[in-house]
């Protein structure tokens, strides 16, 4: 994997968290303002907005970098508009992360899986 590849699912990896936990406060925020007087739906509606954009243009980014086939990016693009899949799109995209360190790392020492 070249270092462009990497970064690009880095940044994936990293906006996913925040952008799972902003959908989850807007969720919360919607039942706050239907319910009490609190009304945070415009702030965290923008900041959620902001998350989830940020999120598809990495996506599309790494699509493209990574060559993912048309199932694995959906199920990445379907994982961020699930109220908690942005922390299974971080653990997923975390493992793969791993994974490629662990073969450059075979690679460079010559081992080479038959």
């Amino acid at each position: 994997m070249d270092i462009k590849t990497a970064t690009a699912l880095r940044r994936l990896r990293l906006v996913s968290a925040p952008e799972a936990v902003s959908f989850l406060l807007l969720l919360v925020c919607s039942v706050l303002k239907r319910t009490t007087d609190f009304d945070a739906v415009p702030v965290m509606g923008s900041i959620h907005g902001v998350l989830f954009i940020l999120y598809v243009i990495f996506w599309a980014d790494a699509w493209n970098r990574a060559k993912w086939s048309v199932r694995t990016a959906a199920v990445y693009f379907v994982l961020s508009v699930l109220p908690t899949g942005g922390f299974f799109a971080e653990r997923r995209l975390r493992r793969e992360a791993e994974d490629a360190v662990i073969a450059a790392r075979a690679r460079k020492e010559g081992i080479v899986n038959a």
